[in-house]
């Protein structure tokens, strides 16, 4: 059987089993086999990677204490694992007992969160719902655009993810959550990201790969027709970024055909890219969908904010969800909008952002295995070749650097096999991120000389 690595590592290789003979103690070993024996096993999750202890800041810790430096934290992170400030909002919603709400009453809390996000997020945006996840909000997102438009189809673009569930995974472009499912919600269209690095047709300039994508997309809204949405992330998750006029052109055709353009945020809302929001790099969305850290890395929730004219539908439910006004959710989404705000997180993800690019940027110059290295703010990418000039894919060598990496206390995540990401939390400083490069650089010219993790 063949292991997809659009996600990156996988949990069935050689490589994956001596980390677990060399870093399992015995205490991480015996809850390692319960989950094992207990949970249905799944790519990218069981059989599980590690047991952890604890996670605190910018930091997790395994069962015997060793403390990693998180550059993933499935981008909940952003305020820092389990921040005080956070924790004690929910510890005084539970004391209050404010939590959960029954379908048809609200609650201060998720009225404040609402009125917040409204506050923050770009002009023009001025109608929220709240769903358990990020899935959830995606699904509502497109509804409401089919709703709106009175169209069906979406287009958005390979190699995306935008969570679970038959229509999220439908719009994304991984194989890996849709195989063998048979037929997906109808009318998901899809073309390539502005990938300028590694384009299928060789184009040389932003320019270009541009016009040809754009070319693309005329076509599916004319010769389809019945385009809802276009549905995309302003920055994609590998990261890659698009080019300063993308998706201002983007935006004109979705307005020449009358479909809504909705931008996915789930991974770089909050301050993760050195703005309170990707779309203030390029254009506010018709719908923006945020999840991930907006439970504060305590709890899930999620949510879209879009225009006060898309709010006829009253006579339908496109979010009808238990826990769309859970109270304790939305006192901890609260409480980290604040922490960033009065830390000025934001600003600390531009400042150490751009000190980690340029030091990658070195480390290209000093390192044959980087081909790549893209992102902004604290969403940076560093894309492992074997050759430059064929772009071959560095697959095995990323591998042996992410096992060699968190055996120096830095564990990030690879995603389309050779791109080793690095989304820390927000609150991490200067001198911490320079220590995770140290080591980062450390692990790559070892597998450049030959030393994989053997």
């Amino acid at each position: 059987m063949e292991y997809s690595r659009e996600q990156g590592d996988i949990n069935k290789s050689s490589a994956r089993s001596r980390y677990w003979d060399r870093n399992l103690s015995l205490a991480a070993r015996a809850v390692y086999e319960e989950d094992n024996r207990y949970f249905l096993h799944q790519s990218l999750s069981t059989p599980v990677l590690n047991v952890l202890s604890k996670a605190e800041g910018i930091y997790i810790y395994d069962m015997d204490g060793k403390p990693y430096i998180d550059m993933h934290g499935n981008g909940v992170h952003n305020a820092g694992f389990n921040n005080d400030d956070v924790i004690e909002a929910v510890i005084a919603a539970l004391r209050s007992k404010n939590t959960f709400s029954p379908r048809r009453y609200t609650n201060e809390h998720a009225v404040a969160l609402a009125k917040k996000l409204v506050e923050i997020t770009p002009d023009g945006l001025d109608r929220v719902l709240f769903a358990p996840g990020g899935s959830e909000a995606i699904e509502m997102a497109v509804m409401l655009a089919k709703q709106i438009t009175g169209k069906w189809k979406t287009i958005s673009f390979w190699d995306s993810y935008h969570g679970n569930g038959f229509q999220a995974s439908s719009i994304g472009g991984e194989r890996l959550f849709k195989a063998g499912n048979g037929p997906m919600v109808p009318g998901a269209l899809h073309v390539e990201f502005p990938n300028y690095y590694r384009n299928p047709w060789g184009f040389d300039s932003e320019e270009a790969v541009d016009n040809e994508i754009l070319r693309q997309m005329e076509l599916l809204f004319e010769r389809e027709g019945d385009i809802a949405c276009v549905i995309g992330e302003p920055i994609s998750a590998t990261p890659i970024v698009p080019s300063s006029l993308f998706w201002e052109r983007v935006k004109s055709l979705c307005e020449k055909h009358g479909a809504l353009l909705i931008f996915d945020e789930i991974i770089e809302g909050f301050g993760r890219t050195g703005r309170m929001f990707a779309a203030e790099h390029s254009v506010t969305p018709d719908i923006l969908v945020l999840g991930k850290s907006l439970g504060g890395g305590v709890l899930p929730f999620a949510g879209i904010v879009t225009r006060e004219e898309y709010n006829v539908l009253g006579h339908l439910s496109i979010g009808h969800f238990t826990h769309e006004k859970n109270g304790l959710c939305a006192s901890a989404g609260l409480a980290m909008i604040d922490y960033l705000e009065r830390h000025r997180l934001v600003e600390n993800a531009e400042e150490v952002g751009r000190y980690a690019l340029e030091w990658l940027e070195g480390l290209r110059e000093r390192c044959p295995l980087v081909g790549n290295v893209n992102g902004v703010g604290l969403h940076i990418g560093v894309e492992l070749v074997k050759d430059r000039a064929t772009k071959e894919k560095a697959i095995d060598e990323a591998e042996a650097v992410m096992y060699k990496a968190m055996e120096r206390g830095v564990a990030f995540k690879i995603i389309e096999s050779n791109v080793i990401t690095l989304r820390p939390s927000l609150v991490i400083t200067k001198e911490q991120m320079r220590f995770a490069l140290e080591q980062l650089e450390l692990c790559l010219q070892e597998v450049a000389s030959g030393s994989y993790y053997y």
